[in-house]
C-alpha cells in the first residue's frame, strides 16, 4: 500500500511539473485550469486510493469490502468535486477579469450559484453512495424551492434579468441608452436595479426585470451616426434657383472632414408654405458632439451659399382674419409666426 501510494504521488507531481511547463508555452488557458485542478488533489485521496488497490489483494468479508469501497468512492466523490470547484473558480476567475464596476458584483454571484449547484449535485452523490435515501431529500428540496420562488418571485425575476444583462451585456456601465422615452448614462447594474444618470442630472432606476421588456437603444455601440434635415424655401423661388439648392447641400456635407458619406439631397415635397428639401448623410463617429459640431458647419455653409445665390429661407405666415383680431376688414394683416 506505502509504495503504491508513493507511486500514485510521484505521477501527480510529475504530470503537474510536465503541464506547468506546457502551459507557459501556450496561450490557451485551459492547460493552466488543469494545472490548478491537479494540484488541488489531496494527499489523503492518494493514500485513500492506494488503500483501496490493497485491500483487493486481501481476502476480507463482503461486508468490509462494502465499506472499503464506500470510503473509497466517498473520497473520490468529494475530489471530484474539488476539481470541479477548482476549474469552475479558474475558468469565472478568467472572464471575471474583464468585468468591472457593479457587473463585477453580478458575476460573483453568477460564481457562488455555479459552485453551489456544483457542490449540490457531489453532495446528493455522497449521500447516495453511503446508502441514504435521497429520494425523500430531493423531493422535499423541490417543494421547498417552489414555495420560496412563489414567495420571493419579483426578487428572483430581477436577480435572474441581473444574471442575463451580464451575461448577454446588452449594454455596460458607461453606455449611453434609451429605454421607451428615457435616456441616460448606465451608472450602476446591480442585482434589482439599473440606474442611469438623465441629461438633466437626475438619476433614473428602472427594475432589471423591467428594462429587460422594454426596447433598448444603445447610442454608445453605433459605429456611425445617420442625419437627415430638411431645408425650407419660401415659395417664389426660382426653378434655376431650387436646381441649385441639392448641388449646394451635397457640396457642403462633402467639405466636411467628418462625414461618411453622401446620401441623398431631394426637393421632397411643396408646403403650405415652403419648398422642401430633403437631406441624408452619415457621420463617421458615433459621439453626439461630434454630430453637432459636423452639422452646424453645414447649416453655416448651406446658409452662406443660399445668401450668394439670392434664395431666401422660407418664413411661416399666419392669415389673421377680422374676428380673431378683432378688427376691421381693411385692418387685415399678415402675423409672422
Amino acid at each position: 500500500m506505502a509504495a503504491t501510494a508513493v507511486v500514485l504521488y510521484l505521477v501527480k507531481c510529475l504530470a503537474v511539473r510536465r503541464l506547468a511547463v506546457i502551459a507557459e508555452s501556450t496561450h490557451t488557458p485551459i492547460d493552466d485550469w488543469l494545472v490548478r485542478m491537479l494540484r488541488s488533489t489531496w494527499l489523503l485521496t492518494i493514500l485513500v486510493g492506494a488503500a483501496w488497490m490493497g485491500s483487493q489483494m486481501l481476502d476480507l468479508p463482503s461486508k468490509q469490502h462494502t465499506w472499503v469501497w464506500r470510503v473509497t468512492a466517498t473520497t473520490l466523490l468529494v475530489q471530484a468535486g474539488v476539481w470541479g470547484d477548482s476549474l469552475v473558480r479558474s475558468w469565472r476567475g478568467h472572464y471575471r477579469r474583464r468585468e468591472t464596476g457593479a457587473s463585477a458584483t453580478s458575476a460573483a454571484i453568477i460564481d457562488f450559484v455555479l459552485r453551489l449547484m456544483l457542490w449540490i449535485v457531489f453532495t446528493l452523490m455522497v449521500l447516495d453512495n453511503l446508502g441514504f435515501n435521497i429520494t425523500t431529500l430531493v423531493a422535499s428540496l423541490g417543494i421547498s424551492g417552489i414555495a420560496v420562488a412563489l414567495a420571493v418571485q419579483n426578487i428572483l425575476g430581477d436577480l435572474f434579468a441581473s444574471l442575463s444583462i451580464v451575461l448577454d451585456k446588452p449594454f455596460v456601465v458607461g453606455d449611453f441608452i434609451i429605454v421607451d422615452d428615457k435616456l441616460g448614462s448606465v451608472e450602476y447594474i446591480g442585482l434589482k436595479t439599473t440606474r442611469l444618470r438623465g441629461l438633466g442630472g437626475d438619476q433614473i432606476i428602472f427594475s432589471n426585470g423591467d428594462i429587460l421588456k422594454a426596447r433598448i437603444l444603445n447610442q454608445t455601440r453605433m459605429q456611425m451616426r445617420r442625419a437627415a434635415f430638411i431645408l425650407r424655401v419660401r415659395h417664389g423661388t426660382g426653378e434655376d434657383q431650387l436646381r441649385l439648392i441639392p448641388e449646394i447641400l451635397k457640396n457642403a456635407v462633402l467639405a466636411q472632414s467628418k462625414t461618411a458619406n453622401f446620401e441623398r439631397a431631394h426637393f421632397s415635397g411643396m408646403g403650405e408654405w415652403s419648398f422642401d428639401f430633403e437631406t441624408v448623410y452619415w457621420i463617421k463617429s458615433p459621439d453626439y458632439f461630434v454630430f453637432m459640431d459636423t452639422q452646424q458647419a453645414i447649416f453655416l455653409s448651406v446658409v452662406r451659399e443660399l445668401d450668394a445665390a439670392g434664395i431666401e429661407l422660407a418664413v411661416p405666415m399666419r392669415l389673421m382674419v377680422p374676428d380673431q383680431l378683432n378688427l376691421t376688414p381693411s385692418k387685415i394683416t399678415e402675423e409672422v409666426v
